[in-house]
């Protein structure tokens, strides 16, 4: 529901602070204490999926990815994850839009996991295939 969208305008905490923006998204940083080199990148329209974008969201969102990454490799990291959840089933728990960029160091423990780490492994097999 819109009016209680916490990445819509209207209803945004104020807690994160927006530090890029152009004519249809903004990037703010992530409050995760564990993510302390990451931020997500919304468009100021409600809209659920990255399939919903328009062309000139879509090209909004690659110029913020780029001037985000710029923002953040300030702080060093020596790789990135980059990625939407799209779905419950993908573990999207917001339904506005938002594309992850969290920079990676190879200190950390799952150095070296990407995004499909946990995807690929047999436990996550599905059970049935109907």
């Amino acid at each position: 529901m819109i009016s209680r969208c916490p990445f819509c305008r209207s209803n945004r905490s104020g807690k994160d602070v927006t530090l890029l923006e152009n004519g249809s998204a903004y990037f703010l940083r992530s409050l995760d204490p564990v993510l302390q080199c990451a931020g997500m990148i919304i468009p100021f329209r409600h809209v659920a999926t990255a399939f919903d974008l328009t062309k000139d969201e879509w090209l909004d969102t690659f110029d913020l990815l780029g001037r985000a990454k710029l923002l953040l490799d300030q702080e060093g990291p020596q790789g990135y994850n980059v990625g939407w959840n799209i779905g419950q089933a993908a573990g999207q728990t917001i339904p506005h839009v938002h594309l992850h960029v969290i920079g990676r160091f190879a200190d950390e423990p799952f150095a070296g996991q990407g995004i499909r780490h946990h995807l690929k492994h047999e436990d996550n097999r599905r059970r049935s295939q109907g």
